[in-house]
């Protein structure tokens, strides 16, 4: 059962136009725009080298966080979530095809995006192993944040916050423009946002080599943590 509403959730959000636009459209646009043109001084070395790994951690935020946010909100809104909680599939085993969903768009997204990358000319460094932390953590303190908006907000306030939260961390999230670039002050809490912890941590590994970033991993588990804490107990599903 968990099998079959996974593969309908995937289904359903890759049909989605709107979606796509957001999981697909906008990142690739953006790696190949600021990575061919010199818009943002991203520093010594080539553009998509500091770009691709950003670009990385934003294609994770539309995916489990601003795109399941927006998709739950009008579900819950149109007593979708409520007939389904009625329905054989346990609550838990809803939310674990929903998790899986959007863990296959990621998959989706994270191929299409580094073959892109790789013809712009990006030479990845690192391990996969730390990637890979990374990008599960991410997803789950996004994933969390998203459910948890979903959960509690009307469905029009969820579409129009969901959105200005992706502009914004889009903008001072380290995604294109360092963090260095921001006032000492904005730059210690900038830090400490998801966003900004995912994407320095992939940046670290695929640009610098590093190992594992302990301190990013850090961020992004507290994150997550709190936001799926927070999303089982205050989301409703009517």
């Amino acid at each position: 059962m968990i099998a079959a509403q996974a593969a309908l959730e995937t289904r359903m959000l890759l049909r989605n136009g709107e979606q796509l636009l957001l999981t697909v459209v906008i990142p690739t646009l953006l790696l190949v725009l600021f990575s061919s043109v010199d818009i943002v001084d991203t520093g010594a070395g080539k553009a998509v080298d500091f770009l691709a790994p950003g670009i990385l951690a934003l294609a994770v935020m539309s995916t489990a966080f601003t795109g399941q946010a927006i998709a739950t909100g009008f579900e819950r809104r149109y007593g979708v979530l409520k007939r389904l909680a009625s329905s054989p599939l346990p609550r838990w085993g809803l939310m674990t095809a929903k998790t899986a969903s959007v863990l296959v768009t990621e998959i989706l997204q994270v191929i299409l995006l580094t073959v892109i990358a790789l013809a712009l000319g990006w030479s990845p460094q690192g391990g996969p192993v730390s990637v890979v932390l990374l990008l599960v953590l991410g997803t789950a303190a996004f994933s969390g944040l998203g459910l948890l908006m979903a959960g509690t907000l009307k469905a029009e306030a969820t579409l129009a916050a969901a959105n200005l939260v992706f502009l914004l961390l889009l903008v001072g999230g380290g995604v294109i423009v360092p963090l260095d670039k921001f006032p000492p002050a904005a730059q210690d809490a900038l830090g400490l946002l998801p966003i900004s912890a995912l994407s320095d941590g992939l940046r670290d590994v695929l640009q610098h080599g590093a190992g594992t970033p302990w301190g990013d991993l850090g961020i992004l588990a507290a994150w997550a943590v709190v936001g799926l804490a927070a999303a089982g107990k205050f989301f409703r599903w009517e």
